[in-house]
């Protein structure tokens, strides 16, 4: 039997983070250490390590997970960095910038992270010019492989949800529908099936930068079996 992937996971706490920590449950091909600020509820039968440190520490946390791949799903809402455009970049780029830097410094061949769809670095929209930045920044790491996965709406059980969400999660079904050819990548996706495409997408050999919209997503987390 092969050895299992190894795979640090930042951003454990959020819908992706704990739906993969879930499909990590009685797998034995894969083993997630989760790097978090504080300790995090893990569901029954999970046994993993969770790294507990500062933000500023994560560094080290990456360096000691001794992993295979990152995956970050980091991710704050416009709401809840108070509005503050400098507050929401020092998570949604600063922190996941940082975050590769010390995955490239520790000999880390692959980084799986969680963007936006439409991220654009020369989009009007803030939040996507944001996520847009963040892919750029992160090619330039020199990674062997960059995986890019960018969802519409995530669908999934959240601890809090905005009003507009359970709408959009109300909708989202029948929104899918009529969303067909150029448009199918803002279908929603659940978080589910985007912890499967992550663990598909550690199977991959093939070095460069690759981005993953809805379709693609579904692709990946069909490799995950």
């Amino acid at each position: 039997m092969s050895k299992p992937v190894r795979i640090a996971l930042v951003g454990a706490s959020g819908l992706i983070g704990t739906s993969l920590i879930k499909l990590a449950v009685g797998r034995s091909d894969i083993r997630v250490i989760a790097i978090a600020r504080r300790e995090i509820p893990l569901p029954p039968g999970a046994r993993m390590e969770v790294l507990v440190a500062d933000p500023a520490n994560w560094g080290d946390a990456i360096a000691a997970a001794n992993a295979d791949v990152l995956v970050c799903a980091l991710g704050t809402t416009w709401k809840a960095a108070g509005k503050d455009e400098a507050v929401f970049r020092s998570v949604d780029q600063q922190l996941v910038v940082a975050c590769g830097k010390a995955a490239k410094e520790s000999g880390i061949r692959q980084m799986i992270a969680v963007s936006s769809v439409g991220a654009d670095a020369g989009a009007k929209n803030f939040y996507l010019r944001v996520k847009g930045e963040t892919e750029q920044a992160l090619g330039k790491l020199g990674l062997t492989r960059l995986d890019v996965l960018r969802p519409g709406l995530l669908r999934g059980a959240r601890t809090e949800m905005r009003p507009a969400e359970r709408v959009g999660m109300i909708l989202s079904p029948l929104a899918d529908l009529l969303m067909q050819g150029q448009y199918r990548k803002y279908r929603s996706v659940k978080s589910a099936t985007m912890a499967r495409a992550i663990v598909g997408l550690t199977r991959e050999k093939a070095a460069g930068r690759f981005v993953f919209e809805h379709d693609a997503i579904l692709r990946a987390a069909r490799k995950a079996d």
